[in-house]
């Protein structure tokens, strides 16, 4: 496991601050670079800019929780929901049925 993370490009958990409107505020975000990746992979599929899809997420938590107190940990929760529901999608390979394939 230490390989994984020794091996990554620190520019990938290095850190950006971005500025987001969040129901007619300005408020600033610090996340790790990957994080914003996710983010704007997410707003991509969802057709809108990064920032919107923050503010319709926060929006959606606010109308059901009451209050986000904690922005940044929101957002790396919600690219980890989102990461653990897409590979839950991903059928599981088989690493030993995928080599005796390769073999016949």
């Amino acid at each position: 496991m230490c390989h994984v993370y020794a091996s990554t490009d620190p520019q990938r958990y290095e850190s950006t601050t971005r500025s987001v409107r969040l129901q007619g505020s300005v408020t600033s975000v610090r996340l790790e670079n990957e994080f914003w990746g996710i983010l704007d992979c997410l707003a991509t599929e969802q057709g809108m800019s990064a920032g919107r899809f923050i503010s319709n997420l926060y929006s959606e938590v606010i109308a059901n929780k009451g209050e986000v107190p904690n922005l940044a940990s929101m957002l790396r929760v919600a690219c980890a929901v989102h990461l653990h529901l897409h590979a839950e999608s991903v059928p599981a390979r088989n690493p030993s049925a995928e080599s005796s394939r390769r073999r016949a």
